[in-house]
């Protein structure tokens, strides 16, 4: 029954190219026509069961488990075929109640108190340093670069995204400023150093915040930066601007409105915030499982109108949204070559499957920002219509000035 089941999911899901599917007692079926053509086989004979429960956990932990090879271990392959595919087709109708199930359960899923936030930050940001060592860049900046133009190296275009989030904060000397999920401290850095602010920044993850205090003492920015063991909501202080980064995928849908009642509060009459985060095209939907349950606990990527809304109950004004395409897919390929360039001290660090489990992650990721339906958000908000300039010409003034320069 099972197999019979997979039979008609992948020929439901492949629409287009070709998939050549070797099961474990040696048969081949084909689905599709045409290029592109993908192979694998099926090793663990219990798979196809699992499939039709929870198709993306099931395939990722058999890869982690080696129950199933993709030929040439051509992962990136594998994600440009199906997760198209997989977006086109969308479900079968005897998946739609499972689907169903887990949509009506994904507030629970989401639900997130202080106590259970920070369990879920320490899962993923308090793995071991070095393992961010094999893939980040030197300013250890873990979220969307921004590639202003052809050829930027990693190092460059995560210089100029938090430049550029600090050109839309509009920062002068003396201003304080609050960054919520501060990680590792480059962004606030960033900002004492080179833009005049005073900077308090809070973390829950106690590797981040160790390092990111290192740091601090290191440039001598004592009394300029203050990086906080906090969560968000335990900030009692008001701020000229409010910057977070790759945050906001792990607040949950249940705490949108606390959220942004907060970034409401903590902000001045005449402040500016700006928010950067994961979000996806389409309605409101679920997240990821096998993301959840092995890379972040309780993340997810939400509609831009569910953002929208609990921003619309604070009254708060959308000054600006900018949405970056490609630029996450860029990013993430960057990081999953140089974790490959460093795969054998990731080895000794954990284990193989480890590495699996990492190499999917970073390539499925690339792959949804490719071809899939993720992007970056980039929404700029205060409290009045003029808390921001009214056309964008100012974010790229300096750009404009050092092209003049060079002619």
């Amino acid at each position: 029954m099972w197999t019979t089941l997979l039979d008609k999911l992948l020929a439901h899901i492949v629409r287009a190219g070709t998939l050549r599917l070797t099961l474990p007692d040696g048969t081949t079926r084909t689905y599709g026509s045409g290029a592109p053509e993908l192979a694998l086989t099926v090793r663990d004979p219990a798979l196809a069961a699992r499939v039709i429960v929870n198709p993306s956990l099931a395939v990722g932990e058999a890869y982690m488990n080696e129950g199933i090879e993709i030929e040439n271990d051509d992962l990136r392959a594998f994600f440009r075929f199906m997760i198209p595919n997989i977006n086109a087709a969308g479900s079968p109708w005897f998946q739609r109640p499972l689907d169903a199930t887990r949509q009506l359960v994904r507030r629970f899923r989401q639900f997130a108190p202080v106590g259970k936030a920070q369990a879920n930050v320490a899962h993923h940001y308090d793995l071991s340093r070095e393992l961010y060592d094999l893939f980040l860049d030197e300013d250890r900046q873990y979220s969307c670069a921004y590639f202003a133009r052809d050829g930027m190296t990693l190092e460059e275009a995560q210089a100029a995204k938090k430049h550029h989030i600090a050109r839309k904060l509009q920062i002068e000397p003396g201003m304080r400023v609050l960054d919520i999920g501060c990680g590792w401290g480059g962004m606030g850095l960033t900002l004492a150093r080179d833009y005049g602010a005073e900077v308090v920044g809070v973390t829950l993850s106690k590797e981040q915040h160790a390092l990111a205090m290192g740091r601090v003492r290191a440039a001598g920015l004592e009394g300029k930066v203050d990086f906080r063991l906090t969560d968000y909501r335990n900030v009692t202080e008001t701020f000229d601007r409010i910057v977070s980064v790759g945050m906001f995928e792990h607040v949950g849908v249940p705490h949108y409105n606390e959220y942004f009642s907060f970034v409401n509060n903590a902000l001045k009459e005449d402040g500016l915030a700006l928010i950067h985060t994961i979000g996806h095209v389409g309605p409101a939907n679920e997240a990821d499982s096998w993301i959840t349950k092995y890379i972040f606990p309780g993340g997810y990527t939400p509609a831009l109108s569910e953002m929208q809304k609990a921003i619309d109950k604070q009254c708060l004004v959308t000054c600006d949204v900018e949405a970056l395409r490609i630029h996450y897919a860029k990013t993430l390929g960057a990081w999953h070559d140089r974790f490959m360039a460093h795969v054998d001290k990731a080895r000794m660090l954990y284990d193989e499957r480890f590495v699996r489990m990492w190499r999917w992650y970073l390539l499925s990721m690339e792959a949804s920002f490719s071809v899939g339906t993720l992007l970056v958000y980039q929404v700029q908000l205060g409290k009045q219509l003029d808390a921001a300039p009214i056309t964008r010409d100012y974010l790229y003034e300096a750009e404009m000035v050092r092209a003049e320069a060079a002619q």
